[in-house]
């Protein structure tokens, strides 16, 4: 089974995006990821999973727990420590769906 440092070089690059904003119901966003340490994994993987499935759906969430890997079973044992791992499960278990936009980058 592949580690998530190895996932992650298979994904699309995140050089361009500032960060992502996920949307429930609503006309805000509920979720922001920013592009900056300690995120950078988990845009990177939700970037991935917005482009494959249109959105972050449950078929969605269950390859994004796959992608984080070895932090999978961590989060599933320290609820908390990740919380955007813990946003998947929370999304598989309730059959959630987060429309998603990119924001990219200024280019000043």
């Amino acid at each position: 089974m592949p580690t998530f440092a190895e996932n992650l070089k298979h994904l699309p690059s995140i050089d361009a995006i500032a960060a992502l904003e996920l949307y429930g119901d609503g006309h805000a966003p509920e979720v922001v990821i920013e592009n900056q340490p300690g995120s950078r994994g988990a845009l990177a993987v939700y970037y991935h999973l917005a482009i494959q499935h249109g959105g972050i759906t449950p078929k969605a969430a269950q390859e994004g727990l796959d992608l984080f890997a070895e932090h999978t079973e961590e989060a599933r044992a320290k609820p908390g420590k990740h919380p955007n791992i813990d946003r998947l499960f929370h999304i598989l278990e309730e059959e959630l769906f987060y429309s998603v936009k990119a924001i990219p980058k200024s280019s000043q």
